[in-house]
């Protein structure tokens, strides 16, 4: 089994920063993407932003330019560095991983989420 556990999440003004960390851990062979998504109220889920293994990342329209998602492979752990945040970032965010366990079982693991709201 594999466990997802973000952090980082709260209360910033608009145009402040805020970043967020998701560490995986337990059954791990190796992880391909890593992804970040969020759901906002009365909203369909929505991907924020992907990044492989080597590094290759994507990003919706609306958080291009302000948005950064980074990986650490030795700490099997994604970020996201989020800044100019607008009061429509509001949201939970969660993170995706495609992961390769002990057996050659991939599977997709979620973290829990975790809140980032925007407002003065």
């Amino acid at each position: 089994q594999v466990q997802l556990v973000e952090s980082g999440g709260g209360l910033v003004q608009p145009g402040g920063s805020l970043r967020l960390s998701c560490a995986a851990s337990g059954n791990i062979f190796s992880i391909y993407a890593m992804a970040w998504y969020r759901q906002a109220p009365g909203k369909q889920r929505e991907l924020v932003a992907t990044i492989t293994s080597a590094g290759s990342t994507n990003y919706v329209d609306s958080v291009k330019g302000r948005f950064t998602i980074s990986r650490d492979n030795a700490k099997n752990t994604v970020y996201l560095q989020m800044n100019s945040l607008k009061p429509e970032d509001t949201a939970v965010y969660y993170c995706n991983a495609d992961v390769l366990s002990s057996g050659f079982l991939r599977s997709e693991y979620w973290g829990q989420g975790t809140q980032v709201t925007v407002s003065s």
